[in-house]
């Protein structure tokens, strides 16, 4: 772990903030999630130095972020300086939820720049609840849609009428095709977010669901213990297997009620 914290906090510009490579063309994924993961060891280090350090890599962070924020408030793969007018709604997921864990954590995050994310989620809404892909347009999905929930419940939104007609869509295109283990495009996506919103519905809608799909995941691992399913990779899909098999647990500040 401490090998892991040293590589990002290497990685960490010190003059811009952001958290890995300029020229990988989807940096703001790695970024966001830099940010979720320094942010939950930051709340657990307790030497004094290492702290220091990893609050000033956050604290830049999340002024990287907020400056690569688009003017209708999303995220694109890249910093809106280095791809004007271009967002993509899983990248603003990944953004809200890294900085909603630095909030958490104690670091200062622009209150402008949750709320303006929060209008872009609510404006990729169709009226039947789903998120589309793009505030340009590209049709409501379901993977999406339940990401966007996580990141509004995040973001402290929990019962407004936009979060029941995601939650009501939601229930239409991911509890129903889950039964007898269906997969579909981006399942393991769609339920990396979904099991987060599952959980903070409290145990009634949790039990009910965790045993449905954690019999699905269980059942489907390989003998030598990884996931195989899906187009990105074994290694993508065995580690959101085992983030969701563990939300139950409640070890992780941004998993917990």
């Amino acid at each position: 772990m401490n090998a892991a914290v040293d590589y990002l906090i290497e990685m960490a510009n010190p003059e811009t903030g952001l958290i890995g490579f300029k020229d990988d063309y989807h940096y703001t994924y790695g970024h966001g999630f830099s940010m979720l993961f320094l942010s939950q060891v930051y709340g657990e280090e307790e030497d004094a130095i290492r702290r220091e350090q990893l609050k000033k890599v956050l604290t830049k962070a999340v002024e990287f972020s907020a400056l690569a924020q688009t003017s209708r408030g999303g995220w694109g793969y890249v910093s809106a300086k280095d791809q004007p007018n271009f967002d993509e709604g899983s990248t603003c997921i990944t953004q809200v939820q890294g900085l909603r864990a630095c909030r958490n954590a104690g670091i200062s995050v622009p209150g402008e720049v949750i709320e303006s994310a929060k209008k872009y989620i609510r404006d990729c809404t169709t009226p039947d609840g789903g998120v589309q892909y793009s505030i340009r347009g590209g049709g409501p999905r379901a993977p999406i849609t339940a990401a966007a929930v996580a990141a509004m419940f995040n973001a402290g939104d929990y019962e407004s009428d936009d979060i029941s007609k995601m939650l009501k869509y939601c229930e239409r295109n991911i509890d129903k095709s889950r039964s007898g283990g269906q997969f579909f495009g981006h399942w393991h996506y769609a339920h990396y977010y979904y099991a987060q919103v599952k959980y903070r519905l409290g145990d009634d809608v949790w039990d009910t669901y965790f045993d449905d799909v954690s019999k699905t995941i269980l059942d489907s691992q390989s003998a030598g213990g990884s996931w195989k399913e899906g187009h990105i990779g074994e290694v993508y899909t065995t580690a959101i297997n085992a983030t969701i098999l563990q939300i139950d647990n409640g070890y992780l500040p941004i998993y917990q009620r």
